[in-house]
């Protein structure tokens, strides 16, 4: 029997205990997810087509990118059913805003893909992967707005693992080709994960009807913080693509595959363990310690984050300085070598990443979306200006990454008045904070 009541039970347990034990079974679920999908990408590497393999990552990043406007939505709805818990209204505006989103992909990009770009992709497949990958996002965002970690953490690993798993039955099994194997591969995991979500969520809360809503105040502002929030989520990933922009512009094939085949992975697999963790757990408690007033426990929270941004940005800072040329050599061929000064100074910035993911989501726990996004392309517009400020004194490679660390340090700062601005009011409200 479902039990609509279930989700507020987690209260019972102590807010930094249970942050503590999501993230660190977060970060182990991701080692999982990031030694699978790496070891089935060299694999891969070994025998199928360089072209198919460059196709198919192409059309991939295509249509996540249409689609990764809808993860915007998952810090407005777990701010929003945090404050309101009209988990009803909220969900029926994600799911129309999203069949909305996937009509498009489908009508628009999916042309675009192959008449415009002439990428020869299976109707059926590229189909396939858009709506699996819509229900995936679907069910990812409900399940990060209710709150259930165990579900979220169990899905990190399980789809890398179906997606081998499916590869290798649609390519030994059934003989399809090793590039629609690659699609189906896609589809049918984004399936299996949506589905095993929708049976752990049904489990503790009731599927909500599919109706009309009601736009209260509440709900106009939940749209408005939705439309902020996917703006953010683009503007994210546009900060790592200007610089990837920047070095093909100003730079050699070989400065490119240094960031690319080197610096971009390990900056993505340090983001996805330490970063991304930040939005998944720790931006829904500060939004209920928000909701509640409990204030100790956002300073503990804000401890916590910050001793292990420091553990964390050190270990990494000295791996690099004492043994990061060793470690590119073992791990890459000869003609990468270049990229260890660039990572070099990636791992002196990386401790205002981690920073400033917790800044944005204690902003963010606030329902300050519009000051969030500012804060975020404050950042872009920084590493664009620092970029071509130290280009007047250095025609080295590094300036791309030294510009980018500029840009998350300026982010940092502006997140850090941000939040002392917001802990000034509650000081003029006589509430004592940290």
């Amino acid at each position: 029997m479902k039990n609509p009541q279930a989700i507020p039970l987690v209260d019972d347990v102590d807010t930094l205990t249970r942050l503590k034990k999501a993230f660190v079974a977060g970060i182990w679920a991701t080692l999982a997810s990031i030694s699978i999908g790496f070891l089935f990408k060299v694999w891969l590497a070994q025998w199928v087509a360089k072209d198919d393999l460059a196709l198919f990552n192409s059309v991939i990043d295509i249509v996540s990118l249409s689609l990764i406007l809808m993860t915007g939505f998952r810090s407005s709805m777990v701010v929003t059913y945090s404050q309101t818990h009209n988990d009803h209204d909220i969900i029926n505006i994600f799911r129309f805003s999203l069949i909305v989103m996937v009509l498009i992909t489908w009508g628009l990009v999916l042309p675009y893909i192959k008449h415009e770009l002439h990428i020869n992709v299976g109707y059926f497949e590229m189909v396939g992967v858009i709506f699996g990958m819509g229900l995936k996002i679907y069910f990812t965002n409900l399940i990060a707005m209710y709150r259930l970690y165990e579900v979220s953490n169990k899905v990190t690993w399980i789809e890398p693992t179906s997606n081998v798993i499916t590869f290798v039955c649609c390519y030994y099994i059934f003989h399809f080709t090793a590039l629609a194997s690659l699609f189906y591969s896609v589809m049918v995991s984004s399936l299996i994960v949506a589905h095993f979500m929708y049976w752990k969520r049904r489990k503790e809360v009731a599927t909500k009807p599919f109706t009309t809503v009601q736009l209260d105040p509440n709900m106009r502002n939940y749209v408005r913080k939705s439309f902020t929030a996917s703006l953010e989520a683009g503007a994210s990933i546009l900060m790592i693509y200007a610089a990837v922009l920047l070095t093909i512009t100003h730079f050699s094939l070989d400065e490119l595959g240094d960031f690319q085949v080197v610096v971009r992975p390990i900056f993505t697999y340090m983001t996805m363990l330490f970063v991304f963790p930040i939005y998944r757990f720790v931006l829904p408690e500060l939004s209920q310690s928000v909701r509640k007033g409990e204030h100790l426990q956002i300073r503990a929270i804000r401890r916590w984050i910050y001793r292990l941004a420091i553990i964390v940005s050190v270990i990494f800072f000295l791996v690099m300085l004492i043994g990061g040329k060793d470690l590119i050599g073992f791990i890459f061929p000869a003609q990468y070598k270049g990229a260890e000064i660039v990572l070099f100074h990636f791992s002196i910035f990386f401790i205002f990443m981690m920073l400033n993911a917790y800044q944005l989501a204690y902003i963010k726990a606030h329902g300050k979306f519009t000051l969030s996004l500012m804060i975020r392309l404050s950042g872009i517009v920084t590493l664009v200006v620092s970029y071509y400020l130290l280009a007047l004194f250095t025609a080295n490679v590094v300036a791309i990454i030294v510009a980018l660390g500029f840009g998350y340090v300026m982010m940092f700062i502006l997140s850090t008045i941000a939040e002392q601005q917001i802990l000034r009011e509650y000081r003029r409200q006589g509430i004592a904070v940290c």
